[in-house]
């Protein structure tokens, strides 16, 4: 009999570790993602070493970014492969929806800028949860937790210093509508280019106003640009095919000038700026160290990664690169009109109404 109470002491032992084990190996999908247990870094970690591998669809830039990425996580991860698939966002969309289709999705997070709300719309995604964004300010949150900031941008119209002389730049939306500009300048068909020029009006000025506005500037004969991303567009005004380009990554005439480009950049009041952003797919195959890579991207480790590749950090106590500070609105002086995800998705069948109306 006085082995009884160690044997008891065993037995609830035994039984503790058994369901510790269970929780750590049996969670679902949706209980992985959200997890917020203080065991949570060490079951991501578990579970992690045995899928192996995580897969990242992103538009950012591969030597740029995409390496110097991998290379950080797995430095901090060696026991996970990190694979990428890059390609713009548009692309990537197509992509996720055909894997979707075959019931074989490959990738297990998606990176954009432009497309996460898409994704979502598309249930590609699923809510997820990551410690990381506490210190993000509520404004680039996803209220119902599909998507994550990942980096930001701000965009500007970007001109040809040799056709657009110092004191014929425009510096305000107004001076656009001015007659010297008529047929001379372009915008990117995409949804961060001429959609999100209009949007950010309608929602800073109201629709009167910013109608009034869009039917002066329609008699711009503004080019819609379709023949690539933004950055080539901007490399068409750099060539002088187009002395201006509207609403384009203000970052992209910065650094060419800085390579010695006859480029430059001008900021208007008020400075669109949206998030790109990551979320985790619904047909992920490796969700424990999805959410490691979440995390990583989301840390003040990742960001500054970011920083270092010439992306504006998303993450509030990360500096954006010296040399890219000028285009950060509040530092340049303009005031700043975030267009989250969710108002850019919102408001798009309502601003092609208007674009087909007077832009086509």
């Amino acid at each position: 009999m006085p082995t009884c109470a160690p044997l008891r002491t065993i037995a609830v032992v035994a039984t503790t570790l058994f369901f510790c084990t269970l929780s750590a190996y049996a969670l679902t999908p949706e209980e992985i993602v959200n997890y917020r247990g203080a065991d949570r870094q060490q079951i991501l970690v578990d579970g992690a070493r045995k899928e192996g591998q995580v897969v990242l669809y992103s538009a950012l830039i591969v030597n740029q970014m995409l390496r110097p990425l991998a290379a950080g996580f797995m430095k901090k991860y060696p026991f996970i492969k990190m694979t990428y698939y890059r390609a713009d966002s548009e692309e990537l969309l197509a992509k996720l929806s055909a894997e979707t289709r075959a019931n074989n999705v490959v990738a297990d997070i998606f990176e954009g800028s432009g497309g996460g709300e898409i994704a979502v719309e598309a249930g590609f995604t699923r809510a997820f949860y990551s410690p990381e964004l506490a210190t993000y300010p509520k404004t680039y949150l996803d209220p119902k937790g599909h998507l994550a900031p990942t980096r930001l941008s701000y965009f500007s119209i970007a001109y040809n210093t040799k056709q657009v002389p110092a004191d014929k730049v425009p510096r305000t939306y107004e001076d656009l509508t001015h007659p010297q500009w008529q047929g001379k300048m372009a915008w990117p068909y995409a949804n961060t280019g001429r959609y999100l020029f209009m949007i950010n009006l309608r929602l800073a000025w109201g629709e009167d106003r910013a109608m009034a506005y869009f039917h002066k500037l329609a008699a711009q004969k503004i080019i819609n640009f379709a023949s690539g991303s933004a950055r080539t567009l901007v490399d068409r005004v750099i060539a002088g095919e187009y002395p201006i380009a509207i609403n384009i990554y203000a970052h992209h005439p910065l650094i060419s000038a800085g390579k010695g480009a006859p480029v430059n950049a001008q900021l208007m009041d008020p400075v669109p700026s949206a998030s790109g952003s990551l979320t985790v797919l619904k047909g992920a195959k490796h969700l424990h160290a999805a959410m490691l890579l979440t995390d990583f991207i989301l840390s003040r480790e990742g960001q500054e990664i970011m920083a270092k590749a010439e992306y504006f950090p998303a993450h509030p106590d990360v500096e954006v690169a010296p040399q890219l500070a000028s285009i950060v609105p509040k530092r340049a002086g303009h005031k700043e009109n975030f267009v989250s995800p969710q108002q850019l998705k919102e408001q798009l069948e309502s601003t092609d109404k208007i674009i087909q109306q007077l832009f086509r």
